[in-house]
């Protein structure tokens, strides 16, 4: 009597296993989108430009979201139509929030020269705000830092770091 119930207990087990297999939610895009390019304008003005090789499109999960498996590539314009670009090896938009999470290679290259480097980060394209918590390296005409955690405007006017590394160009006012 005991062997046949511990069969039973077992037979159980592995049916519930293979149940568990069959509810589990699979994640499965409504569309994916090969060779992309997307272009962003705004009164007739290009306001961004974004390519990538496969988008795949999640917005219909509770939490929905854009994927960009294979990298991507954003060139944002400002008034002037100064080019500022981005590329990732992989990224993320999360639709609810419009908060992108680019990982891997992340370049920042400004149309002045200024290179933002680093392995994540968070940008919030609503408050044209950069923000990472991980290591990072920024160079310009008068900045060459290494650094961990990064939090900063866009075109980097604001810029606030944890421990750094490096040098910084400092002016000095005359005072009376």
């Amino acid at each position: 009597m005991g062997a046949i119930l511990l069969m039973m207990v077992f037979s159980c087990q592995d049916n519930y296993k293979e149940i568990q297999k069959i509810n589990q939610f699979n994640y499965i895009p409504v569309g994916i989108a090969e060779t992309m390019r997307l272009v962003y304008t705004d009164s007739s003005k290009t306001k961004a430009v974004l390519t990538a090789p496969i988008n795949k499109d999640f917005t219909n999960q509770k939490f929905p979201f854009s994927e960009f498996p294979d990298g991507l590539k954003v060139v944002f314009y400002d008034q002037d139509m100064n080019a500022t670009e981005v590329t990732s090896d992989y990224g993320i938009l999360y639709n609810k929030t419009q908060i992108i999470d680019l990982q891997g290679h992340v370049v920042i290259q400004t149309h002045d020269g200024a290179v933002l480097k680093t392995s994540q980060l968070y940008w919030d394209p609503d408050q044209e705000w950069l923000f990472t918590e991980k290591n990072f390296t920024f160079t310009s005409d008068d900045y060459d830092i290494n650094a961990v955690r990064l939090d900063a405007s866009r075109n980097f006017t604001v810029f606030r770091t944890g421990a750094l590394k490096g040098t910084i160009a400092v002016e000095e006012e005359n005072t009376p």
